[in-house]
C-alpha cells in the first residue's frame, strides 16, 4: 500500500440506492464542497462540513424512493444543478434548494438510471431507454436485456452525441439518435459505466459483477479492448467507480466501491497496456458502497474519498492526519477547549436520545399490554438488498443478504438438492435441522445465527443440475416486534449454465433435441426460462441463445420460434434434463408436443476428454494434500529433519498453503466431477431406453477412483468391444 488515508464519519441518511450522492463543484479552488445525498425515503438534502459540524442547506420532504441523483449545468457553466429521479419523474433543484424543474417522463417503468449532459436527459427503466432534449422526447429504444446503467458524451473527433447502456446480458450497447450503432460483448455482466477523462482524452470504463474493470474502445468502434483490473481474489460486484488524483502526482487514480464494503484505490494507466495496474489503498466498512465521490469536503486543501453505504452511513477517507493530537508519551489524546466542549455536548445528546428511546419503549409496552382492543403491532416492510450470482470459476452461487439494521438470524430452506459451503467472511453460526412432521421434507433447512451488529452476510451455495427448486431465505432483523422478510431465489434445472452471446465452435460432436407442437413463441420462451438462468425476459426477433456449463465447459445452443424449437449440445446429460423439464412445462399448459432426439455417441468420448484433465488435476491435488497432512501431523518442521526427505516430500511441504487454498476454493470438486460422469452414464442409458443397474454404477465408481479412460468408455459404449472382436 502506498497511500495513507484516515476515516472520518459525518452523518447518516436513509437507505440509499446506487448513484445517489454527488459533490457540487467548489466556488474557488481547494475550497470545501457541498454534498447532495438522496435516499429511498424520497428525501434530498444538501449539506456541508464546517469546523467539524454538519450544516444542512436544504432538505426536502419525504416522497417516492429516489433511484438516481446527478449534478449538471448548462453548457459553459458550473455543474451546480441537482437532478433526482423518483418513479417516472425528474426534479431539478438549485444549490439553494429552489425547485426549478418537475418533468413527468411518461415512462411506464420506474426510472432506474439517469444521465444529464447539458440540456440532454437520458432515462432508463428495466428495458426502456428514452432520450429527451429540453424535456422533449427525441427518441426511445426497447431493450430485451435489463439495463443497469447509462452514460453519454460527445465524441472527441466528430462531436456527435453518443450514449452507452450497460445490460445484464453481458452486452454494452452504443446508441446514436436512439438507434444501436454498436453492440459490444463482454465476458461478465456489467454493473456500472464510467467516463475516465485525463489530458484531453476520454476513456470509457465499466465494472462487472465478478469484480473486474474493463476498457471500451468506443471512438474507433473497436468494442471491448482489455481488462484494466483483473482481481481474481475479490470477485464481489463493483457498484461505483470514480477517478481522481488522490496520490497527488498529477495522474488520476481509479477508486472502486464494492458490494462487500471494500473501497479500493488503484494506480492505472489506461493508455499503456504494459503498465500494470496495482492497488495503493484498501479500506473495508462491512457494508455495500452505493456511491463514492472524491473532492474536498471537511478541511480546506485536503482531498478525500466521500462514500455512502447501503444503510445510509456517510463517511470520508481523508489525506489529513487525524491523530495529530495523539500524545505518544502518555498514550492519550490532547484536545483543545473547543474540541472538548464538542465531545461533552455529543455525550449529552447521546444520553438524551437513550433516555428518549427508553421512554418511548415503555410507552409502547404499556399501550400494548393495557389495551382493551385486539390490536396488532406491525412495522413497515424491511428493505433487504440481495444478490444471487453464479461464480463461474468455482461453479457455485454466491448469495449476499444485506439489511439496513442488524440481523438476528437467517433461515435457509430449499426443496432441491443444494449444499451450503463455508465462507471465510461469514462469522455466523450455522445449524442444520430436519422437519420430521412434514411429508414433503425440504432437502435443506438451516439456520444462521449472526454475531452482534452483523447487517451483511455472504453464503456460498453449491447446486446440482437435473432438479429445479426454490431457495427461500427468511431474514429476521433485531427489531421489536419480531418480524421476518422472505426472499425467494429460483434454482433452475440447468443452474450451472451461464449465457454467452455467441459460439462458433462447430468442430464438436453435437446431439440434437427437436420439439414441435402447438406452443406459441412466448410459451416456449417461458419454458426455456424455467430451465436455464439469464434468459431475457422478452423473446428477441432472432431467438437464438447460447449457454456454457461452468463446471464442464460444454455448450448448449437454443434456437426456437412459434411451434418449433431446436436444441444442440455436446453433452447428452444437458439434453436429457432439458427434455424432462420441457415435457413437464408442456404438460402443465396441456400443449401437444412432438419430441425427436438424435444422439451422437461421439459426445460421450468428447465429454469424458473434457473432464479428464480436471479430474486428474484434482486427484493429484487430493493425493498431495493427504501427504501434506500426514507430514504436518508428524511435525516435520525443522530443517535438520527436512533434509532427509525426498525432493517430492519437500516440494509438498513448500506448497502446503497453496494446497489448502485450493481446497478451500474448490471443496468437494472431485466428487462433483464424479457425479457429473455418473449422471452422464445414467442419462445415456435413459435416452437409449434402458436402466443402468446398481452393479454397473458401482463398477463405474470404482473405475473413477482408479481412473482409466479406456475402462470408462467401455462401460459407456460396450458395443465398441463387439466391433473390435468382429
Amino acid at each position: 500500500m502506498e497511500l495513507q488515508l484516515s476515516r472520518v464519519d459525518y452523518t447518516v441518511a436513509g437507505v440509499t440506492n446506487k448513484n445517489c450522492m454527488r459533490l457540487l463543484p467548489p466556488s474557488t479552488s481547494k475550497e470545501p464542497q457541498k454534498v447532495a445525498i438522496a435516499d429511498s425515503e424520497g428525501i434530498l438534502q444538501l449539506f456541508s462540513v464546517r469546523r467539524d459540524d454538519i450544516q444542512i442547506h436544504f432538505k426536502t420532504l419525504p416522497g417516492p424512493p429516489i433511484t438516481s441523483l446527478k449534478v449538471a449545468g448548462a453548457s459553459g457553466t458550473a455543474n451546480d444543478k441537482i437532478f433526482i429521479a423518483a418513479g417516472n419523474e425528474v426534479k431539478g433543484y438549485t444549490k439553494k434548494g429552489k425547485l426549478f424543474l418537475v418533468f413527468d417522463s411518461g415512462m411506464t417503468e420506474t426510472i432506474n438510471s439517469m444521465f444529464v449532459l447539458g440540456n440532454e436527459l437520458f432515462l432508463c427503466g428495466r428495458h426502456v431507454y428514452n432520450h429527451y432534449r429540453d424535456c422533449k422526447d427525441v427518441g426511445s429504444y426497447l431493450c430485451g436485456d435489463t439495463i443497469v446503467d447509462v452514460i453519454a458524451f460527445y465524441m472527441t473527433k466528430t462531436r456527435r452525441l453518443t450514449s452507452l447502456i450497460a445490460c445484464e446480458g453481458r452486452m454494452i450497447r452504443v446508441l446514436e439518435h436512439a438507434r444501436v450503432t454498436l453492440s459490444m460483448e463482454v465476458e461478465s455482466s456489467p454493473t456500472v459505466l464510467h467516463i475516465y477523462e485525463d489530458d484531453d482524452s476520454r476513456t470509457v470504463l465499466f465494472g462487472t459483477v465478478d469484480g473486474k474493470v474493463g476498457i471500451l474502445d468506443v471512438e474507433s468502434l473497436g468494442g471491448f479492448q482489455r481488462w484494466l483490473i483483473l482481481n481474481d481474489k475479490n470477485l464481489c460486484p463493483i457498484l461505483c467507480i470514480h477517478s481522481y488524483n488522490m496520490a497527488g502526482n498529477g495522474d488520476k487514480n481509479l477508486i472502486l466501491g464494492r458490494q462487500d464494503g471494500n473501497i479500493e484505490i488503484y494506480y492505472v494507466n489506461v493508455h499503456d497496456e504494459m503498465d500494470a495496474s496495482h492497488i495503493i489503498f484498501l479500506e473495508n466498512c462491512n457494508e455495500s458502497i452505493t456511491s463514492l465521490q472524491c473532492g474536498i469536503v471537511a478541511s480546506q486543501g485536503y482531498d478525500e474519498v466521500l462514500a455512502v453505504t447501503y444503510s445510509g452511513r456517510i463517511f470520508g477517507l481523508t489525506t489529513q492526519v487525524t491523530d495529530a493530537n495523539f500524545d505518544g508519551s502518555t498514550g492519550s489524546y490532547v484536545f483543545s477547549n473547543d474540541a472538548s466542549n464538542k465531545i461533552a455536548k455529543l455525550k449529552t445528546d447521546v444520553e438524551e436520545l437513550q433516555a428518549q428511546v427508553r421512554k418511548e419503549r415503555e410507552r409502547y409496552q404499556e399501550a400494548t399490554l393495557n389495551s382493551n382492543f385486539m390490536e396488532l403491532s406491525a412495522i413497515s416492510l424491511i428493505p433487504v438488498n440481495s444478490t444471487f450470482v453464479l461464480d463461474r470459476t468455482t461453479a457455485t452461487y454466491l448469495l449476499i443478504l444485506e439489511a439496513p439494521t442488524a440481523i438476528d438470524n437467517i433461515l435457509i430452506e430449499c426443496n432441491s438438492q443444494v449444499d451450503l459451503l463455508d465462507v471465510e467472511k461469514n462469522t455466523a453460526v450455522v445449524s442444520y435441522s430436519l422437519d420430521t412432521h412434514s411429508k414433503a421434507k425440504p432437502h435443506l433447512l438451516a439456520t444462521y445465527r449472526c454475531q452482534i451488529n452483523t447487517s451483511r452476510i455472504e453464503l456460498k451455495i453449491q447446486t446440482s443440475e437435473g432438479e429445479k427448486g426454490v431457495l427461500q431465505a427468511y431474514v429476521s432483523p433485531v427489531l421489536q416486534p419480531k418480524c421476518s422478510r422472505l426472499l425467494q431465489f429460483d434454482i433452475k434445472a440447468l443452474s450451472l449454465h451461464y449465457r454467452v452471446n455467441e459460439y462458433t465452435d462447430l468442430d464438436r460432436p453435437y446431439s440434437q433435441l427437436k420439439l414441435k407442437g402447438t406452443f406459441t413463441l412466448a410459451e416456449i420462451h417461458n419454458w426455456i426460462s424455467q430451465c436455464l438462468p439469464e434468459v431475457p425476459e422478452k423473446p428477441q426477433i432472432d431467438c437464438s441463445l447460447f449457454f456454457q456449463s461452468s463446471i464442464l465447459g460444454t455448450i448448449l445452443i437454443c434456437a426456437y420460434k412459434k411451434g418449433e424449437a431446436d436444441f444442440k449440445s455436446d453433452n447428452i446429460m444437458t439434453l436429457c434434463v432439458l427434455k424432462e423439464a420441457l415435457s413437464v412445462e408442456a404438460t402443465k399448459k396441456k400443449a401437444k408436443i412432438e419430441i425427436n432426439l438424435e444422439i451422437n455417441d461421439d459426445c460421450i468420448n468428447h465429454v469424458l476428454k473434457i473432464i479428464e484433465p480436471q479430474l486428474l488435476e484434482h486427484k493429484s491435488f487430493l493425493k498431495d494434500r493427504e501427504l501434506y497432512q500426514a507430514l504436518h501431523e508428524l511435525e516435520i518442521g525443522e530443517e535438520e529433519i527436512r533434509k532427509y526427505l525426498s525432493d517430492k516430500y519437500r516440494t509438498i511441504l513448500k506448497k502446503g498453503n497453496e494446497l489448502n487454498e485450493h481446497f478451500n476454493r474448490y471443496p468437494n470438486y472431485l466428487n462433483r466431477l464424479y457425479d457429473s460422469i455418473i449422471k452422464l452414464f445414467s442419462s445415456h442409458h435413459k435416452l437409449k431406453g434402458t436402466q443402468p443397474g446398481r452393479q454397473k454404477i458401482d463398477q463405474l465408481q470404482a473405475n473413477l477412483e482408479n481412473y482409466s479412460f479406456a475402462n470408462i468408455v467401455t462401460l459407456f459404449r460396450p458395443e465398441l468391444i463387439k466391433e473390435n472382436l468382429n
